[in-house]
């Protein structure tokens, strides 16, 4: 089958994707479904076997691992009814022809299928005929799951801590393992050895004799070497990783994982420029492994897609993405937020974020994973958040303890927004003999931390109907800066018009190009990082800076040449572009002559 679209859409939060495949995946758009709150799947698979009429037994968490059973259970509903929704689309398009300009309306128009279907009706087949043709050529998106490899908790039943494959994160993998998908799992957050382990241990994940993979990896990478470490170390293992998706350190929703100045454009030409030594590194020890196992060898190098995502906005930046960097696909993200057809959000968020501005959209401290988090100021989960302070009682109760990670003070894990631990933080703060300044920065730095887990996924809830008794009302959201430049609810078909350059959603004239975006947001972040240590900064953090700003200088070296270059790709901006790194450099020169 063809691939159907160029782009994909990300997993959004905890709740904000939990059912997009459902809505997109019989329309051929790739998805990604957060696998982390087994307790809001389940809220969702209840509410959908209602309304589809299908049997629902409850998966009570009395059950021998109902984590991975819930996930099984929710995966195989969404994938039936997915399944279900695309053979209606396709039977009804035989008998309501704007059912098939529907789904054929939104592919791009250099679609091979779009084209394809016009010569084939010039031909006036008959009903039998076009039935065939669409069970050959047309192909649902794939229904792929996410898994953040670091949120691994410990799990215990009556007191005795469970074996390792009752961690969350592995219970994940095995609830999607055992899954009847043929998709993809997305790894995110770094490496966890003892996970990417654990998925030798299930047949799906390996090729067979056509050297197809029933359940393929994709790592979500920040650079080339992470992504020739740890695909090397799962070629060792067997496992063949068949797609990279490499992400903007900070021009991304969700949590930022910066890298020490390297921007996006250079990380791509290195991935491109690298590809083939990259499949065949990795293929010559995945050959090695599978011997070693006494497992099927394919006869030639599995496919590798290279993909990214993070702040594309336009279909000028789309195309050019796919072109100049041979990528496969790129994510559109936080734009979907505003695609209430897409994904599932409450109105009060979405209207929010359609008025949000750049200086609403920052990057936050207040995730209890101590990694810096893409917010939304005014988001109710702050609300009410701070309402508790002003009370004199941070923190939260806890209900789902997902990220329960901190054994500061406990042998079993707690979490740093939760209000058991931040009683002996502040109660630890209390003894200290310090300024009251220097009290008060500690303090706000403790009670910052937010209960995301929990905020991340009620907006879905909110968005079904569905009772919010045990989280709450508060919804925390996470969309990247590029949203300060959409505000407008769209229909799938708008979002997907404007993507492919048929239609411009975007009305502010002031928006920066991607990568000019992505290099102030990495001058502002090293600005910070830099007021932070400004009174005691040590020779380590001096070098750290130095390097920082050599690599963003890189950047602009590679981006100014990359544009002068161009002959036909951003004509109407190229200038501007230019100028605009003029501006970005003499900033990042100002903000290290301050500093150092």
């Amino acid at each position: 089958m063809i691939r159907s679209h160029s782009f994909h859409i990300p997993v959004m939060g905890i709740g904000y994707t939990i059912d997009t495949p459902l809505k997109v995946s019989p329309y051929g758009i790739d998805s990604v479904i957060s696998l982390l709150d087994d307790m809001l799947i389940e809220k969702l698979r209840k509410m959908y076997c209602e309304k589809f009429e299908i049997p629902y037994q409850e998966i009570s968490e009395k059950i021998e691992d109902f984590r991975a059973k819930r996930i099984t259970s929710y995966l195989n509903l969404i994938n039936q009814q997915a399944e279900k929704r695309f053979e209606e689309l396709k039977n009804t398009a035989i008998e309501k022809s704007h059912e098939l300009k529907e789904f054929l309306g939104m592919l791009p128009d250099t679609s091979s299928i779009k084209h394809e279907f016009k010569s084939f009706t010039e031909k006036l087949p008959n009903l039998s005929d076009i039935k065939s043709w669409l069970n050959e050529n047309l192909s649902m998106g794939s229904i792929d799951v996410n898994i953040m490899t670091k949120i691994d908790k410990d799990n215990y039943s009556q007191g005795e801590k469970l074996p390792i494959e009752f961690n969350d994160a592995h219970a994940a993998v095995r609830g999607f393992a055992n899954s009847n998908l043929s998709s993809s799992i997305v790894l995110s957050a770094g490496m966890n050895p003892r996970l990417y382990s654990y998925l030798e241990k299930f047949e799906d994940f390996y090729p067979d004799v056509n050297g197809v993979i029933k359940k393929k990896i994709v790592l979500k990478v920040s650079d080339y070497r992470s992504a020739m470490i740890q695909g090397k170390f799962l070629a060792k293992k067997g496992i063949w990783v068949s797609e990279f998706r490499v992400e903007s350190g900070l021009n991304c929703g969700g949590h930022a994982f910066a890298t020490d100045g390297f921007l996006l454009g250079p990380i791509l030409a290195e991935f491109k420029e690298h590809k083939k030594e990259l499949i065949q590194t990795n293929f010559d020890i995945l050959v090695q492994a599978l011997t070693a196992k006494n497992r099927i060898v394919p006869a030639s190098a599995l496919p590798l897609k290279i993909t990214a995502q993070g702040g594309v906005g336009t279909a000028e930046e789309h195309q050019f993405l796919l072109d100049h960097y041979e990528l496969d696909s790129v994510g559109w993200g936080s734009p979907f937020l505003l695609v209430p057809e897409v994904t599932s959000i409450d109105t009060k968020t979405m209207n929010q974020l359609m008025e949000a501005r750049e200086s609403d959209l920052y990057l936050s401290n207040i995730s209890p994973l101590g990694v810096p988090f893409n917010s939304l100021r005014g988001n109710t989960k702050d609300i009410e958040k701070m309402a508790l302070v002003y009370k004199g009682k941070p923190g939260s109760a806890c209900p789902k303890k997902y990220v329960a990670l901190n054994s500061e003070f406990t042998e079993k894990g707690i979490c740093t927004a939760s209000r058991q631990y931040q009683h002996k933080k502040i109660k630890e703060l209390d003894s200290e003999i310090i300024s009251k300044e220097l009290y008060q920065e500690k303090y706000n730095q403790i009670v910052e931390k937010s209960c995301i887990c929990v905020g991340l996924g009620t907006s879905s809830l909110l968005a079904n109907n569905l009772d919010t008794k045990s989280e709450g009302a508060g919804v925390s959201v996470c969309p990247g800066p590029n949203l300060a430049y959409f505000s407008k609810i769209m229909s799938l078909k708008e979002i997907t018009d404007h993507i492919y350059g048929r239609a411009n959603v975007i009305t502010r004239t002031d928006r920066p190009n991607m990568f000019t975006k992505e290099l102030n947001i990495y001058i502002d972040y090293l600005k910070n990082k830099m007021e932070e240590t400004k009174l005691s900064m040590t020779k380590k953090q001096e070098q750290y800076y130095q390097t920082f700003e050599a690599n963003l200088k890189e950047g602009i070296i590679y981006y100014k040449h990359m544009f002068s270059s161009l002959k036909d790709k951003f004509a109407g901006s190229k200038a501007s572009i230019l100028n605009e790194l003029d501006e970005s450099l003499k900033a990042l020169n100002l903000v290290m002559e301050k500093k150092m």
